[in-house]
């Protein structure tokens, strides 16, 4: 299976995303410019790209498992991009942190974060009473980790 995806490079050091190997499951994504980062500090690096995602899509930004042994996460674990993100304004920026107690330099055309594309069907939220639930109950929030 594969998709076409419309992606404006409005950067003229911007590159196309691409998957390193023949079965990797997601595309990296680089930054444009050297950035260096001071310990605990957050940044965020410019990709020079904007994506225009097919309707009723979302793009999902994971780190890659090399991150955390480069010193540096994305701060809030995972990176969501609507369909609708995709103006001419609308670059997509790669938000990281460095974690290590030294300054770490992000290289131009480093690839730092891997993103992959899934459907997202829209829902229609129905209320219902809480007597419609059932009985059974797995115990709440935490439940299964209390052994």
């Amino acid at each position: 299976m594969s998709m076409e995806l419309e992606i404006a490079l409005i950067h003229p050091d911007a590159k196309i995303p691409e998957y390193k190997t023949v079965g990797a499951a997601c595309f990296d994504i680089c930054g444009i410019e050297e950035v260096k980062v001071k310990s605990g500090a957050i940044v965020d690096v410019p990709t020079g790209l904007v994506f225009r995602l097919p309707k009723d899509h979302v793009m999902v930004l994971q780190p890659r498992s090399s991150s955390p042994k480069l010193g540096y996460i994305m701060p809030h674990s995972v990176g969501i991009i609507d369909s609708d993100y995709c103006g001419p304004d609308d670059q997509l920026f790669l938000r990281l942190k460095n974690v290590t107690s030294r300054t770490i330099t992000f290289e131009k055309h480093q690839r730092l974060v891997q993103a992959y594309i899934l459907p997202l069907p829209k829902v229609a939220f129905k209320e219902i009473s809480k007597d419609y639930l059932g009985q059974h109950s797995r115990g709440g929030f935490g439940s299964t980790g209390k052994k």
